[in-house]
């Protein structure tokens, strides 16, 4: 989060998405794992956030600025992938978390707007789905 602020003031919502591009999807952070660490760096005095526009914009301080200075290799570091390029999967794995992020979305959307009928039909679609996908592996696919 240190090397993205580093760039721009972000709310955390943003740090989010851009974690995700940067690491073309294979690292999705939630907002429970982003703001309790934007949280502990405030209170450590490496960033601030003030209210603009309804959201906290954090941005580094004069402390978090020396904390982050001279680290650009390692931050560059950071948004590798963790596949190898020439991994032949690598391209079946990303069209798969493209998929998966897409679903996560419209499981979102229901989770908040949907009815509890809704809420709970997307569960069993859910649920079929995941037994569906292991049925799939469980397959004989050499014949």
């Amino acid at each position: 989060m240190l090397a993205l602020l580093t760039e721009e003031p972000m709310h955390g919502y943003q740090i989010m998405q851009e974690i995700r591009r940067r690491t073309n999807e294979e690292w999705r952070p939630s907002p429970g794992s982003i703001y309790p660490i934007l949280q502990q760096l405030e209170d450590e005095g490496l960033v601030r956030s003030d209210a603009s526009g309804g959201r906290r914009v954090v941005q580094l301080t004069e402390a978090g600025r020396e904390h982050v200075a001279g680290r650009e290799e390692e931050f560059a570091g950071l948004w590798e992938s963790r596949v190898a390029d020439d991994d032949p999967s690598v391209d079946r794995v990303h069209a798969l978390y493209k998929q998966l992020g897409d679903l996560s979305g419209a499981a979102g959307q229901v989770a908040y707007t949907g009815t509890d009928a809704q809420f709970a039909e997307v569960r069993k679609v859910l649920n079929e789905a995941r037994r569906r996908i292991y049925g799939v592996l469980a397959e004989d696919t050499e014949d």
